[in-house]
């Protein structure tokens, strides 16, 4: 509406100049219209001489009524205007050019001036090869535009691309991809980052997301893109990529620049990236396709340890195939009684017997047969379904454990994700009420990874746990980044340490130095020690040696469903008496054949 204003306003000048109006004077006329023209206006006789002009048209360029009253040339304006820094062109006459032909016909543009605003210029020609020019400052409306523009392009936290603009550009080039084009999509996920938001704060997980995109951009060239995809997730457009060795030296140096230290407000943070690349080069694919082999492989970095990059290839792809197969079976699995609980006994070394039973979930297909806890395990948490497994192990075990002679505990496993939205109390403390078990007999085992999410969080269901009874374990212990931090703030009773830690020994001297400090980091925190995976008496020898309080291994027996373990509970009693008492009879033989001189 407001453009046909003006347009209207230009053509009543036209008539005005041409003798259409009656009453008043052109003159006249031309001064009451201008007076409600908020635009610039100016009107030119055809040998290019101002026949009237506004106030709003001399300030809108710096200039006064004076130098733009009738008569003055077009040409004297536009030296004017050049002299002030209020032109457009690259010289005058291209500027006096670009405004006056082709008189003859309508024009609208958008000019440019050397200072940066925009002015909207349109021009109405008169009879007689006259014309009325209105100009209007419109630079606040298109520097909005072009913040909105930019808004919905770019991230804006990180001000680089966003996911839109990205893959907007990826199907670009796919399309040349034909033509001889080459490409690499680098996927990059921080690795940590989520406990570090959760620990620190919001805002100094955004001044570090906002760093990652710093050093991202400042490793990539010119030719290559790099957006934010969402959370903590980047990608990156490497094009073109003449080969893999090219990519590979690219993902390398993406992986260095996040491994190195974060510093927000005076204080230090590590994350690290894990990296998934996929390569095209002509063939034709799309760009849901490569997203998705990038996304398989940057998975399989996760899988494979973190702070690594990992190449697409073909196997990646059928391991998908069987996740998602795994992940339907899975879920039948649970409604249809595939999942049975065994239990791995927990020996005392004080009282030399069985103290507890770690219940373990396994799973017997019916057509691939069992199936490794290694194997399903991880698609369970991935996927949600560990929290009924959860559930259906702790209901199991504590009415298994019912059974059991009474003072023996049974250990259960907590998932990371039984932790989310409000924690496992509820259940544990209906699961007790339902199968009488008495709380202290059950002993719930959580891995550091459980603790990092959210420390605070994790805290205060922790402390609502231990009011019920139960026993809390850190399980897995020496795994983590940041297990003495968890010890120092977490009221744990018992403290398992790594099978990893036992399986050199007694040969491994830095496994032995971990374990006899973690012995002695129990003793003095009060917690209870438990050595995980031991499997020969060698290594039962050291843990007794080192003070520990429970072991736990093959060396005494495998899991096994409750009826073979409770039929096999004396003898793996008398086992480990007999080898306790063995063990003490030659460190007491071994005292006494000190010789002192």
């Amino acid at each position: 509406m407001q453009q046909l204003a003006y347009r209207s306003a230009a053509i009543k000048l036209a008539d005005v100049a041409s003798n259409r109006t009656t009453s008043l004077s052109p003159l006249q006329t031309c001064e009451t219209l201008l007076d409600h023209i908020s635009q610039g206006v100016c009107m030119f006789s055809a040998d290019e001489r101002v026949i009237v002009c506004n106030r709003q048209y001399a300030a809108l360029y710096g200039l006064t009524m004076d130098e733009v009253s009738p008569g003055v040339t077009l040409a004297e304006i536009v030296a004017l205007r050049r002299a002030r820094g209020q032109y457009v062109g690259a010289s005058a006459e291209d500027d006096r050019q670009g405004r006056s032909n082709p008189r003859a016909l309508p024009a609208e543009s958008i000019e440019v001036l050397s200072d940066g605003r925009s002015i909207a210029v349109r021009r109405c020609p008169m009879e007689g090869g006259g014309w009325v020019t209105t100009h209007e400052d419109i630079t606040a409306r298109c520097r909005n535009e072009e913040r909105i523009s930019h808004l919905a392009t770019h991230d804006p936290l990180t001000n680089i691309a966003n996911r839109h603009r990205f893959t907007r550009q990826l199907d670009d080039t796919l399309a040349r991809v034909r033509n001889g084009e080459s490409l690499a999509l680098h996927w990059i996920d921080l690795d940590h980052f989520k406990a570090v938001n959760d620990s620190a704060g919001h805002a100094i997980g955004d001044e570090i997301l906002k760093q990652v995109a710093s050093r991202l951009k400042s490793t990539i060239r010119s030719t290559d893109l790099v957006a934010r995809m969402g959370g903590d997730e980047f990608a990156i457009l490497q094009t073109p990529a003449p080969n893999a060795a090219a990519s590979e030296v690219l993902a390398s140096r993406l992986v260095d620049v996040i491994d190195r230290p974060f510093w927000v407000g005076g204080r230090r943070f590590m994350v690290g990236a894990s990296i998934g690349v996929a390569t095209v080069a002509d063939e034709a694919v799309s760009a849901a396709s490569l997203m998705l082999k990038a996304d398989l492989a940057l998975y399989q970095a996760k899988r494979d340890g973190r702070h690594i990059y990992r190449f697409f290839d073909e196997s990646l792809e059928q391991d998908a195939r069987r996740r998602s197969q795994t992940k339907s079976d899975l879920a039948r699995a649970i409604v249809q009684g595939e999942l049975a609980v065994h239990y791995q006994p927990i020996v005392d070394l004080t009282t030399r017997r069985v103290g507890a039973f770690e219940a373990l979930v396994r799973w017997n297909h019916p057509k691939r047969g069992s199936i490794s806890p290694l194997d399903f395990i991880p698609t369970a948490e991935e996927t949600g379904l560990i929290v009924p497994i959860g559930e259906l192990v702790l209901r199991t075990a504590c009415q298994d454990a019912m059974n059991w002679p009474a003072g023996q505990a049974v250990a259960v496993n907590l998932s990371a994700a039984q932790f989310v939205d409000g924690g496992p109390t509820d259940t544990i403390a209906r699961v007790l009420a339902e199968t009488g078990l008495s709380p202290s007999r059950l002993q719930l085992e959580i891995t550091e990874s459980v603790v990092i999410h959210d420390v605070g969080a994790t805290l205060a269901i922790i402390h609502d746990l231990k009011k019920l009874g139960v026993q809390i374990s850190m399980d897995d212990f020496g795994t983590g980044y940041s297990s003495l931090s968890c010890l120092s703030r977490i009221p744990f009773d018992k403290l398992k340490i790594d099978r990893s830690f036992v399986k050199g020994l007694p040969v491994d001297k830095g496994a032995l130095a971990v374990l006899r400090t973690i012995a002695r980091l129990g003793k003095s925190l009060g917690m209870h020690t438990v050595a995980e995976g031991v499997e020969t008496a060698a290594q039962l020898q050291v843990a007794v040696e080192e003070g520990f309080g429970s072991v736990q291994g093959y060396f005494f027996s495998p899991p096994r469903p409750v009826s073979q373990i409770l039929a096999q509970l004396d003898a793996i009693d008398a086992k480990a008496r007999s080898t306790l008492q063995t063990i003490s009879e030659e460190a007491f033989h071994a005292r006494s054949n000190i010789v002192v001189d």
